[in-house]
């Protein structure tokens, strides 16, 4: 009995059955308002749902004053740290599909996946900003950059000076235009048999994998997950942000993927990815530390 009010607890609390993963969101910051929803080692930031909502419709309010439409793209170019989110769920907001790039890519691949994209508007970091600027030469339809932390050089845009500038925006009215079969993200090919291609992930495709990941595992009403591996890649973004949007999993951000096995104790998560090599490393600290165990 008590596991299966455990069951229902966790299905009346998560936004399973959403037709989108925006709608997804807007479902779980309303049921979660003051849990935490991202934050990173220590709590050195938090932020909970209901303020992610505040500040990611925003953003969208912003991005849409910058000429962001419905069924256009937008490229992220940044680590693990919850301005990837945020910047994420505002483009969803509009109505756009936010793709993103490898930290390690050349200016010359940036402005190819930009290129192919048709963005027009790219945020990033500011370590990856010269990658960028250098990429932006070949780039005439690129028409804004902006930048998530540090200064913001002459033809940059600040992040904080595009949240909240367009406050006439209405979300709302945005949200309840996407559909299931829009867009809701490019995922590019790792370019092993020529350049990298595109791959158009609906929402209604991911809508149906993190479903089909919770009838296996049955995530916990306050489940947490660790963001570490690289948002270009889909395993990412299934695992650390499409999921928690629907199943509301706290996420810590992790942005020296070199160090998520010390975030273990602290963050003690849910539902931890990884790829095999953490899951060998893993093991082989377990046979040492018993290996010096007395008999």
């Amino acid at each position: 009995m008590e596991a299966a009010t455990t069951d229902s607890a966790a299905q009346s609390a998560s936004a399973a059955g959403a037709k989108t993963m925006a709608e997804a969101f807007r479902i779980t910051a309303a049921r979660r308002p003051g849990e935490v929803a991202i934050r990173t080692k220590g709590d050195e930031f938090t932020i909970t749902w209901g303020e992610l909502r505040s500040r990611v419709d925003a953003l969208a309010g912003g991005l849409a004053g910058l000429g962001l439409k419905r069924g256009q793209t937008l490229a992220l170019l940044m680590g693990n740290r919850p301005e990837f989110h945020i910047c994420d769920l505002a483009v969803m907001m509009v109505g756009a599909a936010p793709f993103s790039i490898y930290n390690t890519y050349t200016a010359e691949q940036i402005a190819y996946l930009v290129k192919d994209a048709d963005a027009r508007i790219l945020i990033c970091s500011q370590e990856y900003l010269p990658q960028v600027l250098e990429a932006r030469e070949e780039l005439p339809h690129l028409e804004h950059v902006i930048v998530v932390d540090g200064e913001a050089p002459e033809g940059v845009l600040p992040l904080a000076e595009v949240e909240g500038s367009n406050p006439s925006f209405d979300v709302d009215a945005s949200f309840a235009q996407i559909q299931p079969q829009d867009v809701l993200t490019l995922i590019y090919t790792s370019g092993t048999t020529g350049p990298p291609k595109g791959v158009q992930l609906i929402h209604r495709n991911l809508i149906a994998a993190v479903e089909g990941l919770d009838e296996l595992i049955q995530f916990p009403v306050d489940g947490r997950v660790i963001s570490w591996l690289p948002s270009a890649h889909i395993a990412e973004r299934a695992a650390h942000h499409y999921l928690p949007l629907v199943y509301g999993l706290q996420i810590t951000c992790c942005d020296d993927p070199r160090q998520v096995l010390s975030y273990l104790p602290e963050v003690r998560p849910s539902w931890f990815f990884a790829v095999p090599r953490i899951w060998e490393k893993l093991k082989a600290g377990l046979d040492t530390m018993v290996a010096g165990q007395p008999d």
